[in-house]
């Protein structure tokens, strides 16, 4: 991970950065732009396609976080209430879609938690509390360093749309130019 923060200007997830085309001319006389412009505008076309790729994977990892954060929340408001709870409380429950089930709860000093993969454990309310902070705080930075690289990724492939249209620019330059000069 390059940078040091969400405020830096590289990404997290070092997608690589896309160099600007300044200087059309000194960029198509490079050795690895001796192929054409066809063959130039296909690659960059395919770093752009690559650059829409990370993008929608990152947008799509930015939504699970964005989900998980509510969640990570109310479970967090869960155990304090537990931890307040002095004596039978009683409460409804979802049971399935639509459907809701009364239950009384008695005052405990222990709490199950999801951990994924078909994994539940059993932890003390101080370790359940501390674990879910902790994911939060997780949750949190992962999710501020999705919107940076998205922010990054936004950049790259303007920069990529950009270098595309000033080297199609340039190659219909040359062409009316070559035009005018065999009239």
């Amino acid at each position: 991970m390059e940078g040091d923060g969400p405020t830096s200007s590289k990404t997290f997830s070092g997608i690589p950065e896309a160099i600007f085309v300044d200087n059309v001319d000194e960029f198509m006389n490079q050795s690895e732009n001796s192929g054409g412009v066809d063959k130039v505008l296909r690659r960059l076309d395919e770093q752009h396609a690559k650059y829409k790729f990370m993008e929608s994977t990152l947008a799509s990892k930015r939504r699970r976080l964005r989900q998980q954060l509510p969640d990570l929340a109310r479970s967090l408001e869960m155990i304090e209430k537990l931890k307040a709870q002095k004596e039978d409380m009683e409460t409804q429950f979802l049971l399935s879609d639509q459907v809701f089930l009364k239950a009384n709860i008695k005052p405990t000093e222990t709490v199950f938690l999801w951990l994924g993969a078909n994994v539940m454990l059993e932890y003390s309310l101080e370790d359940a509390e501390n674990l879910l902070t902790t994911n939060m705080a997780t949750a949190k930075k992962n999710l501020a360093c999705v919107e940076h690289d998205l922010d990054f990724l936004r950049d790259q492939w303007t920069t990529i749309e950009v270098n595309m249209a000033r080297v199609y620019n340039w190659d219909i330059k040359k062409r009316q130019a070559a035009k005018a000069s065999s009239q």
